[in-house]
């Protein structure tokens, strides 16, 4: 079959792969009918990911359709329709029985890689590196789904393909933000990052009752997209200084929750913009953690920090002091997508939540690296790259 392959840094290719198989009897195979770039790709890209290997099919936000389960599989059959959680959990852990699902113990077959640098490992995750699990990606024709009774959910009939795929990830990670991050009726709300995640996050966070939310990136495109379609406020950071924005608009105390959608290769102005830069880039800090030090410097006393945006190791410059100091509360997660996305898809089958907007190009398996180049670079206010691998 046909699939995108992560070849090196700032490579793709498409290349032919052996077909999936059914290996485990809660297997399932999905014939990939949508899957979508997301921002955490270009981490995958850049570099920044440990444990990638030329080859590796890339890709973890998707939908399709089931051709075949294995003799365990009971809540689903050959021909449902189904959108698919980028996170793979077993259901039967103290983790995933928590609902926390990211943190399942049982589905990462290589769950050593990370212990030195995190103290523990992650759920395993498609197409995103062998420290993840080395499952194959989704930017591919079919796909295995390990636990399908649990990581795969029927999409209800007159959703359209276009809103159900970003109930894979995009969706239920700004849901958790949101929902993890506190969010309460009357609350005020800043959004860093107007991506698909930025932007779920900002709509959950409006549908928990947050009296005023605010988003905040520097593409005119994106910003213009998040007013429309989410129908928040939004700021440009390159225009104005993001903390006395925030503290105009909320009479000085600063926002009661921020949540962080933007994550390691975060972009800003001024001197930390050079130095986040540079450091980055001759690997003596992992990450740049410009976003989360605004947001917790422009977070109320008191109030919440949620990051949503994908790290992977060690920051320098991190505010501590003021995180102690003003009582801040301070999380972070990947998503926990089973948790949310059933009632996500209700949402969506309502009205209530709309994401099609997202899929601003649309493109077939062949035009993966072109699809990422546009996404990565930002043309054509490409916000995501869909591939439809039978188009």
């Amino acid at each position: 079959m046909k699939a995108v392959c992560w070849q090196g840094v700032n490579e793709l290719s498409v290349e032919q792969v052996p077909d999936p198989e059914i290996l485990n009897a809660q297997d399932a195979i999905v014939k990939v009918t949508a899957s979508t770039t997301c921002g955490s790709d270009l981490h995958l890209l850049g570099g920044y990911i440990p444990a990638m290997r030329a080859g590796d099919v890339i890709g973890h936000e998707f939908l399709g359709e089931i051709v075949e389960v294995g003799p365990e599989v009971s809540r689903h059959r050959p021909g449902d329709r189904v959108v698919v959680c980028s996170i793979i959990g077993c259901g039967r852990c103290r983790p995933c029985t928590d609902g926390m699902w990211s943190l399942c113990e049982n589905s990462n077959p290589k769950p050593g890689l990370t212990d030195l640098m995190w103290g523990g490992s992650t759920a395993g995750i498609f197409g995103y590196s062998h420290a993840m699990g080395g499952f194959r990606g989704s930017h591919a024709e079919y796909i295995r789904v390990p636990f399908a009774d649990y990581n795969a959910f029927t999409v209800p009939d007159g959703v359209d393909d276009m809103d159900a795929l970003f109930a894979s990830d995009a969706a239920p990670t700004g849901w958790m933000g949101a929902d993890l991050g506190g969010v309460r009726p009357g609350d005020v709300v800043a959004v860093w990052g107007c991506g698909g995640v930025g932007q779920m996050a900002a709509r959950a966070a409006m549908l928990l009752g947050a009296e005023r939310v605010i988003a905040i990136d520097r593409y005119p495109e994106r910003l213009a997209m998040t007013a429309r379609h989410v129908g928040c406020e939004v700021v440009d950071y390159t225009s104005t200084d993001v903390n006395a924005e925030l503290r105009e608009r909320t009479g000085g105390r600063g926002p009661d929750v921020c949540i962080e959608a933007v994550g390691l290769e975060a972009e800003g102005t001024g001197p930390q913009r050079i130095y986040d830069g540079i450091k980055q880039r001759l690997r003596l800090e992992q990450d740049r953690p410009i976003a989360v030090r605004e947001a917790i410097h422009a977070c109320r006393k008191g109030g919440s920090v949620f990051v949503l945006g994908v790290f992977t190791g060690f920051v320098d410059k991190f505010p501590l002091g003021a995180l102690m100091n003003k009582g801040l509360t301070l999380r972070g997660a990947q998503q926990h997508g089973q948790r949310y996305i059933p009632h996500l898809l209700d949402l969506i089958a309502r009205g209530e939540l709309k994401t099609s907007h997202l899929a601003t190009h649309t493109m077939t398996l062949d035009d993966g690296p072109r699809g990422y180049d546009m996404f990565k670079r930002k043309k054509d206010g490409c916000v995501r790259a869909v591939f439809r691998p039978w188009i």
